[in-house]
């Protein structure tokens, strides 16, 4: 009798935001919707608000932004039932 050269199984996935210690940050950033100017990418909300802020400021027509969010994802084989951890 031959040994199988390969078994083959099936494995579950799922995927969710990576909370893992050396994860990517989220990161945040506004892009003005009139002119397409953008801010600096930030890991805090408030900088790009700030920068809205200032950019209508400066440019009182300007009024409407895009948010772009940066989320690092993960993928995991979920575990087979019954498997021992």
């Amino acid at each position: 009798m031959t040994q199988p050269r390969a078994i083959v199984r099936h494995v579950t996935w799922t995927i969710a935001p990576d909370q893992e210690p050396d994860a990517e940050p989220v990161t945040y950033t506004l892009q003005c919707v009139t002119c397409s100017e953008k801010s600096e990418r930030s890991d805090a909300w408030e900088k790009p608000q700030e920068w809205g802020l200032a950019h209508s400021g400066r440019n009182p027509s300007h009024s409407s932004y895009r948010e772009e969010i940066t989320r690092p994802w993960r993928t995991r084989m979920q575990p087979e039932p019954g498997a021992r951890s």
